[in-house]
């Protein structure tokens, strides 16, 4: 069986790095990304490391019985977006800028601000009588210090902000990762000829593609004609590393022949990724539970934040948030810090991969629901002795 090429840049999928290549947080630049930018660099949450290095042993099993081993570097994949950018630590802010670690009345919170149509929802959010300024964070920082966390998270939902209450996932039996068969089939002989549809933008979803890509499927990125994926122009490099080896094709999603070929698209692939809330696939006219049940495609794969089921099902996150949802963030005297840079983002791609890997040597017929919250958690509470590190207890 052959080993996938690592490529022009092993950073970024992580894929033909070795095993030790970049094999310990410090040496990968992770450290230099956690702590303080006037304090010392910070270690990671003690389950954080073996469990990205449990998924990558995953795909590189499941991949080598597919055809084609692929070994990631899974510290090298989570710091590449920053290495890309020349991003650095920064504490209580985010490596991109966009999330702040905030006190509540209660508790820590995660608060992401990344469009400016989300600092037009501020004043609504807060109760405020007067609009907030875009980039006005001690005027968000002051109101929250007076509110409840949850009263916060409640107002947060009906608006659709993104933000978090730190720990929050903690303590529950999903590992982050659900698994549901379908229907069934035969394992492929492997990735090669295999058609991915990656319907997905951003980070974690786009990895998984990228890492498909590298088992030597065919991915296609569908994009909309009026909301492409915002990496594009906001993280350009890391944007053509996890995305230059794909198909691209831009369909509008607003218009019934749009739609119409997105879902010949889907109906041709073999393997779905999406990063949609529920209530946006159903928008589009697709129903992941039916087209799975009736053959095609063999996995659907769905990225969201908290999951798609449930009262959070149409909750937005982004990795950041996600993170500290999860707890998945470090201490030090003076309070939390963000670990990483979205490190939601990359841990789900990693897991999602090795979910979809699994699902295709079972013979297929599979839904996965991957929830970049509780991935995070998953990491900072280590599944069970004898449980899988993609779902959790067996």
């Amino acid at each position: 069986m052959g080993r996938g090429a690592g490529g022009g840049d092993e950073g970024g999928t992580g894929t033909g790095a070795t095993a030790s290549g970049s094999g310990d947080w410090w040496s990968s630049g992770l450290g230099d990304l956690t702590g303080r930018p006037d304090g010392p660099p910070l270690g990671p949450p003690d389950g954080l490391v073996p469990g990205v290095r449990a998924l990558a042993s995953a795909i590189a099993r499941d991949s080598a019985r597919l055809g084609r081993e692929v070994v990631v570097d899974p510290l090298a994949v989570m710091a590449a977006r920053a290495r890309l950018g020349g991003l650095g630590r920064r504490g209580p802010v985010s490596c991109g800028g966009a999330s702040r670690l905030v006190p509540a009345a209660d508790g820590w919170m995660a608060v992401s601000l990344a469009r400016p149509s989300d600092w037009e929802l501020v004043a609504a959010w807060l109760g405020l009588s007067r609009p907030v300024a875009e980039g006005d964070w001690e005027r968000v920082t002051s109101a929250v210090a007076t509110r409840s966390a949850t009263g916060l998270l409640e107002r947060a939902e009906g608006l659709g902000l993104p933000l978090a209450r730190a720990g929050e996932r903690r303590g529950g039996r999903c590992r982050g990762v659900t698994v549901r068969r379908l229907g069934g089939g035969r394992p492929p002989s492997g990735l090669s000829g295999l058609v991915v549809a990656d319907l997905s933008a951003l980070w974690a979803g786009p990895l998984v593609g990228a890492l498909l890509a590298r088992c030597g499927a065919r991915v296609v990125k569908v994009e909309s004609a009026t909301r492409p994926d915002r990496a594009r122009t906001g993280t350009p490099d890391h944007f053509r590393l996890l995305d230059a080896g794909k198909e691209s094709l831009v369909v509008d999603l607003g218009s019934p022949s749009g739609r119409d070929r997105l879902h010949r698209v889907v109906d041709d692939a073999d393997v779905v990724i999406t990063a949609a809330r529920p209530r946006a696939l159903a928008q589009w006219g697709l129903d992941p539970g039916s087209a799975v049940a009736e053959g095609r495609p063999r996995v659907w794969l769905s990225i969201t934040g908290y999951g798609t089921r449930g009262p959070d099902g149409d909750r937005v996150a982004f990795g950041d948030d996600a993170a500290v949802a999860g707890g998945l963030i470090v201490w030090d005297r003076t309070g939390p810090c963000f670990c990483a840079d979205a490190v939601a983002d990359p841990v789900t791609g990693l897991a999602a991969t090795a979910a979809v890997l699994a699902a295709l040597v079972d013979g297929g017929g599979h839904r996965i629901d991957a929830s970049m919250a509780d991935v995070a958690a998953g990491l900072v509470d280590p599944p069970v002795r004898g449980g899988d590190p993609r779902t959790g207890p067996a």
